[in-house]
Parts: structure tokens; C-alpha cells; sequence
């Protein structure tokens, strides 16, 4: 029996998508549950398994956009019961002998002049590769253990081994590859610009999709911002305290997202404009309090909602957050939930920031960006302390929000933070 492989609906909203890498070849005996391919829309990255077990027949390739419902392949069922019905048939030394794209790579015993050394078979063997980028780790001679993957599970995709090459290029300009008359390099995605060279790469759909909201964020709204610093003392004191009790009986770390959960859920049940949006000419207020934790991924950033926060223990917005990173990681994530937000959190301070103005979500009509925490002088009854100090930004529609409303919300979250007992007692 012939199954079809269809790419599948992920919202009403969107009607295409990019297959974004194959994760067998053609041929391939595939298993049910095993992943086939990861597509990609301007909103959600997604992982689509097989549903029977057969062989595979590849009909799109890697890197063309197919609408939703299109056949991209299909699975013979009959094909796997007769191999697996006639297993002497195959060779003696089928399943030890390596395949010919990592026996090639294998013998490679140049040394490349970008690259370095290629990759010994141990090491190929151990990275699962698509069957485009094999064939450019073969060409070039790459050390696949070299690259960090951006793909599925860390896979390493055809874009991660461009990278590499591209930023192995720029940093030996004295082993440029050879440029030919039309100014394109023969070997690498590179082209000659005004004598420099350069290299385009196509936007992802969800990169694409960033920039319009990005854009349509500072075209139409009012976006303001307003600055406050927190004294992350208490806190770091009693997240330090009890961390060990809380993972024991949760199963989940005690991080500080959920301390300022709470502070914001807290915070905008006295300040309902920020918990509203604009429609039109009317102002909609929500009842509930959905808030969206941005969180930045190979492809960009995405920003999945923790629904009722008002009704979750600190353990159940951590827990959720650790469900969405491990979904986001598997390709899992889906478009609902992504969707409802009424208010969102951004964490610039991982990745060291000390002060940034967060853009605005729309339609929602702020966000608080967290930043990271450092050790400055301040002023504590009259005495000069250090103490860990961490800037947090507000940008807020100043069409809804007016600007006492937006600062006063801001200390009202500082003042939860600096005293967490108040958020755990709800006073």
C-alpha cells in the first residue's frame, strides 16, 4: 500500500510552508514515529513523523515552499514487508560497511585550507545528516563535530555547514578560494561587491514574519519607554534557600521568570490598560491574565503563552516554561500556543544585556524587558553597599497607557521583586 506524506495544517492563518530539511534519504526503510522531515511557516517550526512503517519516495526536495495538504512524498508498506520478509538477500557486509558519502569523507587525507582536517568515520558516523548536506560535508571536507547544529535535535543543517564555511572564509582572507570572471566564488556562496565579498542568504518565514510584527509594532502604535532598576537581593537570597526543597518535591527548577510572573499577574490587577488593547476606537480589557515569555531559537524569536497565570503556583509557571523549551527543541510547538497572550516578558540578561527598549507585541499593549543582574554601588540607609542590581524597561501603548500608569506599574513590579514575600502572601 502507497501512504501519502501531506504537509500539515497548523493554523487557519497559514497556508504554505518551507520544507526545511529531510532527515532520510530516498529509499530510506523508514519506522512509524520516526521523523521524516521539519517544515517551517512564518510562525511555528514543526517536526512531521511517519504514521506507518515502509519505504520512502522523496517528491520535493529540501528548501521549496509547498502548500498545506501538498504531497512532499509517500511510504510503500509493501516494500518493508518484503525486505524485512527477505533479509538474506542483502549483502554480508551491508551493515558494516559504511555508506559512500561518510567513506568518502572518511578518506579524505587533505587537509582543507578553511576547514581543517576532514572528519574520521567515527565522527561522521556519529552525526545524522541529510542527504544534501552529506554531500557538501564530502565536498569540502568539513569536520561536522565542528559545527554547532541549528536544526532538530542539534542537527547539523545545510545553512549551519554555509555558515561555517562563510565565517572560515572571513577569517583567512589569505585563503580566499578562487574568484571567477563573473565575480562569484566557484566553491562557496560568495559574491564580489565594489572589490569586498559578500553572501546573500533568503529569510526564513518565521524571520520574515518578525519583521513585518516588528515593523507594524513601530508604525502603529504609540510605543513609549520607561526605566526602573530592582534590588535582586531578596530574591537571589530566597530562590538560594530553597532551590534544593523546591526541585525535590516539583521536579523543576525555582528560576526567576517565576517571581516576576507573579509580580507582573500582581502588578496589572491594579493597572488594567495594561492588561487591555486597542480596537479601533474602543479599549478591550481581559479578565485573565495569558503572559507570553519570549524565548530565542535557532530561527528566531518565539514567544509561547503560560495561560491563567492567576491560578498557577510558581512550580506551575516554571513547569510550563520548561515544557515549551523542551517543545521548541523538538519542533513541537504549535500555533496555539503562541496565541492569547495579554501581556509579555522578555529576558534580554541571558545573553549579558544591561539596558534595552523591548518592541512591543501587538496588539498587546506592553511588555517588561529583564536584563542582566550586576553588581553596582547603591545607596542603602545613607551607606554606599553593593548590592545586585538588574535594569528592567517597560515599553507601553501610549494611546491606552499614559505615562503615570506605566511608571507606577513599573515600581509596583519593583517593589514585588524587592519584597517576595508580598507575592507569596498576596499583600
Amino acid at each position: 500500500m502507497i501512504v501519502e506524506i501531506k504537509i500539515p495544517g497548523v493554523g487557519e492563518s497559514v497556508t504554505e510552508a518551507v520544507l526545511g530539511q529531510w532527515f532520510k534519504n530516498d529509499g530510506d526503510l523508514v519506522k512509524k514515529g520516526e521523523p521524516l522531515f521539519v517544515i517551517e511557516t512564518d510562525k511555528v517550526t514543526l517536526e512531521v513523523e511517519s504514521e506507518v512503517n515502509g519505504v520512502l519516495k522523496i517528491k520535493v526536495a529540501e528548501g521549496e515552499t509547498v502548500a498545506i495538504g501538498a504531497v512532499v512524498g509517500t511510504i510503500d508498506t509493501g516494500a518493508a514487508q518484503d525486505e524485512a520478509a527477505t533479509p538474506e538477500t542483502l549483502p554480508a557486509s551491508a551493515e558494516i560497511e559504511p555508506t559512500e558519502a561518510v567513506k568518502a569523507s572518511s578518506t579524505e587525507t587533505t587537509q582543507s585550507p578553511t576547514t581543517g582536517p576532514a572528519q574520521s568515520p567515527q565522527a561522521a558516523a556519529e552525526v545524522i545528516l541529510s542527504p544534501a548536506v552529506r554531500r557538501l560535508v564530502s565536498e569540502k571536507g568539513v569536520d561536522v563535530t565542528r559545527i554547532a547544529g541549528t536544526g532538530p535535535g542539534g542537527r547539523v543543517t545545510k545553512g549551519d555547514v554555509l555558515l561555517y564555511l562563510e565565517q572560515a572564509l572571513v577569517g583567512k582572507p589569505e585563503q580566499l578560494p578562487a574568484i571567477s570572471e563573473s565575480g562569484a566564488a566557484e566553491d562557496l556562496p560568495v559574491a564580489r561587491v565594489a572589490g569586498e565579498l559578500t553572501s546573500r542568504k533568503p529569510m526564513t518565514p518565521i524571520r520574515q514574519r518578525i519583521a513585518a510584527r516588528l515593523l507594524e509594532a513601530k508604525q502603529s502604535t504609540a510605543m513609549l519607554t520607561t526605566f526602573n532598576d530592582i534590588d535582586m537581593s531578596r530574591v537571589m537570597a530566597m530562590r538560594a534557600q530553597y532551590k534544593e526543597s523546591f526541585l525535590k518535591k516539583h521536579g523543576v527548577s525555582l528560576g526567576f521568570m517565576s517571581f516576576f510572573i507573579k509580580a507582573c499577574v500582581e502588578a496589572l490587577k491594579e493597572f488594567p490598560e495594561i492588561n487591555a488593547f486597542v480596537d479601533g476606537k474602543e479599549f478591550v480589557y481581559h479578565h485573565y491574565y495569558h503572559i507570553g515569555v519570549a524565548i530565542g531559537t535557532g530561527r528566531g524569536l518565539v514567544v509561547p503563552v503560560v495561560r491563567h497565570c492567576e491560578n498557577l503556583s510558581m512550580a506551575g509557571m516554571e513547569q510550563a516554561i520548561v515544557d515549551y523549551v523542551a517543545k521548541i527543541k523538538e519542533n513541537r510547538l504549535d500555533l496555539a500556543d503562541l496565541e492569547g497572550g495579554t501581556f509579555t516578558i522578555t529576558n534580554g540578561g541571558v545573553f549579558g544585556s544591561l539596558m534595552s527598549t523591548p518592541i512591543l507585541n501587538t496588539p498587546q499593549s506592553a511588555i517588561l524587558g529583564m536584563h542582566r543582574i550586576e553588581k553596582r554601588p547603591v545607596v542603602v540607609d545613607d551607606e554606599i553597599a553593593i548590592r545586585p542590581m538588574m535594569y528592567v524597561a517597560l515599553s507601553y501603548d501610549h494611546r491606552i497607557v499614559d505615562g503615570r500608569e506605566a511608571v507606577t506599574f513599573l515600581k509596583s513590579i519593583k517593589e514585588f521583586v524587592e519584597n517576595p514575600e508580598r507575592i507569596i502572601m498576596e499583600i
